[in-house]
């Protein structure tokens, strides 16, 4: 799979990085976020029209996420290190650091993907059950009912809780490994956040006629419309019906290939969604992101084909929702499942056949 997606960029002759059209992209997100916070400081607006920019702004900020951060932060946007790192850096935009953000993201999640303790993303949110291995508590029963209510407040929990877990990383001297200074980390992230909050409350509280209040009912719509967006999102790659969610054995080892894991826990879902595919910097395509997350996604759709061939010829399955409503019934399903039944925990042996495993 390797050689062949290798021979199509040396065949094309192309780079695995963003060409033109993802500089237009960055371009575009950054204007939907950046431009309606302008408007609201420099134009007289009705609380309606105002909401109707915080909104827009919320789907700038999931789009920065998503598109541009993600790239800059795996190092796939650019050749140039200091491009990415540049582009990476946009994640301040929201009120965050891309410290954090890689250790959860690229080294928990990438490296242990689906897997609980290890994958925080699955891991850490006790109010919703993303995983079987979780315990189970009586109000999980409900939660396919509350869920997509409570992903709203992602970015808010990454607002307020990102300097615990900065010391908690700290403690356990993965910010070290990271070959970062935990001390500057941590001072870096304490004056991001207050520059962020001066300016996202500060300026229309002294630009505008808007009341504290109002302004901070913005703040919240403007979180809330982000994170829902994200969470929901990001939900759609891992937490549905198919993907593999094992526990490694008594020597904390998962039995099988890194390149299957991630085939087996990651799903494709619609990937012929026009402006949302776009919009969501190809994390529809979640499966070659997960095997190429060097490649920038601007070319997932030319490689996925590659990949679900080869998946297919040697007799791996590949998860692929055909809709984006189809992922998302899908994900409602599992949480539903994953409300009412709980699993015994015992790690699993698979030295595939992969015919055992269940998917679409």
């Amino acid at each position: 799979m390797r050689k062949r997606v290798r021979s199509y960029f040396k065949d094309k002759n192309i780079s695995i990085y963003g060409n033109f059209k993802m500089h237009l992209k960055t371009v575009i997100m950054l204007g939907a976020y950046l431009a309606p916070f302008i408007i609201i400081l420099t134009i007289p607006l009705s609380p309606l029209a105002a909401l109707g920019m915080v909104v827009l702004m919320g789907i700038g900020e999931a789009g920065i996420g998503m598109s541009v951060m993600h790239d800059g932060a795996h190092g796939s946007y650019s050749s140039k290190a200091w491009v990415n790192k540049l582009v990476a850096s946009t994640m301040f935009l929201l009120g965050s650091n891309t410290i954090n953000w890689k250790i959860q993201h690229n080294v928990n999640h990438h490296s242990f993907t689906n897997i609980f303790n290890y994958d925080t993303d699955i891991s850490t949110i006790s109010v919703i059950r993303l995983c079987e291995h979780a315990p189970l508590k009586k109000y999980h029963r409900y939660q396919h009912l509350y869920a997509f209510p409570l992903y709203g407040l992602m970015t808010f929990v990454r607002l307020f809780g990102e300097i615990s877990v900065l010391l908690e990383y700290n403690r356990k001297g993965i910010t070290k490994q990271q070959h970062a200074d935990p001390t500057l980390e941590v001072v870096k992230l304490v004056i991001t956040k207050v520059i962020y909050i001066t300016l996202i409350i500060g300026l229309p509280l002294l630009l505008t006629d808007f009341a504290f209040w109002q302004i901070l009912i913005g703040f919240f719509i403007l979180h809330a419309t982000a994170g829902m967006i994200m969470s929901t999102v990001f939900q759609m790659a891992h937490v549905v019906e198919g993907t593999y969610q094992p526990l490694p054995d008594e020597h904390n080892t998962i039995h099988n290939d890194w390149l299957v894991h991630q085939l087996l826990a990651t799903s494709d879902f619609g990937r012929k969604n026009g402006l949302f595919s776009w919009y969501i910097g190809g994390l529809d395509f979640q499966i070659e992101h997960h095997l190429f997350q060097n490649v920038c996604h601007i070319h997932y759709p030319a490689i996925a084909p590659i990949i679900q061939t080869t998946a297919k010829e040697y007799g791996f399955n590949y998860n692929l929702k055909p809709t984006v409503f189809y992922a998302l019934a899908s994900h409602f399903r599992r949480l539903k499942e994953l409300g009412r039944i709980e699993h015994n925990n015992k790690p699993e042996q698979h030295d595939y056949p992969v015919d055992s495993i269940q998917g679409i």
